[in-house]
């Protein structure tokens, strides 16, 4: 793939990225009033506090101090994606909020809107992460406390998220809060685990008597490459291969469908991974 290519891909991710958040935000979290942490739970609170304050507008005024505030520690080196991402972020809650004015929730199943407020934001998070950018907001402040501090960054904004999603207790109510708190648990787990379903790929170890046509077909036919070592089978002491290769979730279909035909006596190990740092994968950050 070129590097056009590649670059439109990811451009085009971190708009369906944003653009999820968004749409989770504005439809589902702020009509019911869920605080999840973060600048949107943050708008929330104020926004029951102070009726005349439109979470949305909060959401852009913060984001774009924040930027600010970001290159200002950061300089050049804040990233482009982020900055990019929070501006399109805030500009599309406050676009939203002047095309779809929200006076009330879709509905009256205050659960069900809490899961389109807790997934779309945490599959929109996880794309903008795989493509290392963020929506900025608290995430700058994260990024400022890893460099000039020791704080665990994870464990901080986890305890911020939790102060401002318990805070709803007191402005919106005992239900209100509740949902926030599940919501803020389920988010936690969510992001990791969409991250690591979008990079899925399939480890084979392959034990087998026919390595040339093996690896021929992963190197020519699924453009991959492949580690063999010499073997031998402990119970009947003759010679194997065991061939290692990595591969996405359409090219295991294909791999596995060849080796059966070429060798039915084959012994094939097949895991998930989601980690892979190396040519054809993810590489090396420094």
């Amino acid at each position: 793939m070129s590097v056009k290519l590649v670059k439109m891909k990811e451009f085009l991710l971190i708009n369906l990225g944003v653009l999820l958040m968004a749409l989770g935000i504005y439809f589902f979290k702020f009509p019911n009033k869920f605080t999840t942490g973060g600048v949107s739970g943050i708008s929330v609170l104020l926004g029951g506090i102070f009726p005349d304050l439109k979470p949305g507008q909060f959401v852009l005024i913060a984001n774009m101090l924040l930027l600010v505030v970001g290159f200002l520690f950061f300089g050049r080196k804040f990233g482009i994606k982020t900055t990019y991402a929070s501006i399109a972020f805030s500009a599309e809650i406050w676009l939203l909020e002047v095309l779809f004015p929200m006076d009330a929730p879709f509905t009256r199943q205050p659960l069900l809107e809490l899961a389109f407020a807790v997934l779309l934001p945490a599959v929109g998070s996880a794309i903008l992460f795989n493509n290392e950018a963020s929506s900025g907001g608290t995430d700058v402040i994260a990024m400022i406390l890893k460099k000039y501090t020791s704080l665990d960054i994870g464990k901080a904004l986890l305890l911020s998220d939790s102060i401002i999603t318990v805070s709803s207790i007191f402005v919106f109510g005992m239900e209100v809060g509740l949902f926030s708190i599940a919501g803020l648990l389920a988010k936690a787990f969510l992001v990791d685990s969409v991250i690591e379903s979008i990079n899925i790929n399939k480890f084979f170890t392959i034990i087998t008597t026919r390595p040339d046509e093996i690896c021929e077909f992963i190197n020519k036919d699924l453009k991959r490459g492949a580690t063999i070592h010499d073997a031998m089978g402990a119970f009947t002491h003759l010679p194997k291969t065991v061939i290692i290769t990595v591969v996405n979730r359409p090219q295991a279909v294909r791999l596995q469908r060849f080796i059966r035909s070429v060798d039915p006596d084959a012994f094939i190990l097949i895991t998930n991974t989601s980690e892979i740092i190396g040519k054809g994968f993810r590489g090396v950050s420094l």
